[in-house]
C-alpha cells in the first residue's frame, strides 16, 4: 500500500471527492440526501467547519469545506458523516461483503475520499468553477442550473455566477480534479 500522507493545515481550504462503493447510483435518493444532510448537521455542531460549494450527483459528490482555524481533522469528520449516513441507511442501499463486515464498514462508502488543499485564489476559482459545473460534465443537465444538488444556485443569488452560467464551454475535460 502506499505511503499516502494528507496535508493536515488549521484553518485551510480543501476540495473533496467522496464516492459511493463501485459508483452505485444512490446519493440522490430522497432518503439518503436527507440523511447525508442530518449527519452534516450533527458532524457540523460537533466539530465545526465552513462549506464554501458543494455538489451531490448518484455516484459522488465534491465540495469545499474551510477548517476552523487551530483544527484540522477532516478525517474525522468525514468518517462520521459516512458513518451516520451508513447508520440511517442500513443495508437496504448496500449488500455488505465479507472484507467489509470484518472492517466494520457499511456498503455505502468507498473507504477512502480524495483531498487536495488549495493553495490560492486561482486555484479556489478553479474548483468552485470544477464543483457547479460537474453535472453538466456527467451528463446530467445541459447547464448547471438544471441541477438541482449543488450550491450553485446560491452563488447566483449572491451574483457570482450568471444564472446561465455552467454549459459545456466553461470547463475544460482536460481540468482533473480527483475523480
Amino acid at each position: 500500500m502506499p505511503d499516502y500522507r494528507r496535508a493536515f493545515i488549521t484553518g485551510a481550504t480543501y476540495f473533496f471527492t467522496v464516492t459511493t462503493w463501485h459508483r452505485q447510483p444512490v446519493l440522490v435518493d430522497p432518503f439518503i440526501r436527507k440523511s447525508l444532510r442530518k449527519a452534516i448537521i450533527l458532524v457540523r455542531q460537533q466539530a465545526p467547519f465552513e462549506i464554501l460549494a458543494w455538489v451531490l450527483l448518484p455516484d459522488h459528490l465534491h465540495c469545499l469545506w474551510t477548517m476552523p482555524s487551530g483544527e484540522a481533522n477532516f478525517s474525522m469528520r468525514w468518517g462520521l458523516i459516512k458513518r451516520y449516513v451508513s447508520q440511517a441507511a442500513g443495508s437496504r442501499f448496500m449488500p455488505l461483503t465479507t472484507s467489509r463486515i470484518a472492517r466494520r464498514e457499511a456498503g455505502l462508502w468507498q473507504r477512502r475520499f480524495w483531498e487536495h488543499l488549495i493553495r490560492d485564489e486561482n486555484d479556489y476559482a478553479k474548483h468552485v468553477n470544477y464543483i457547479h459545473w460537474n453535472p453538466v460534465k456527467h451528463g446530467l443537465v445541459r447547464r448547471s442550473q438544471g441541477w438541482p444538488y449543488s450550491t450553485f444556485h446560491r452563488y447566483v443569488e449572491k451574483g457570482i455566477y450568471p444564472s446561465d452560467w455552467g454549459g459545456s464551454q466553461e470547463c475544460s475535460d482536460d481540468d482533473e480534479f480527483g475523480e
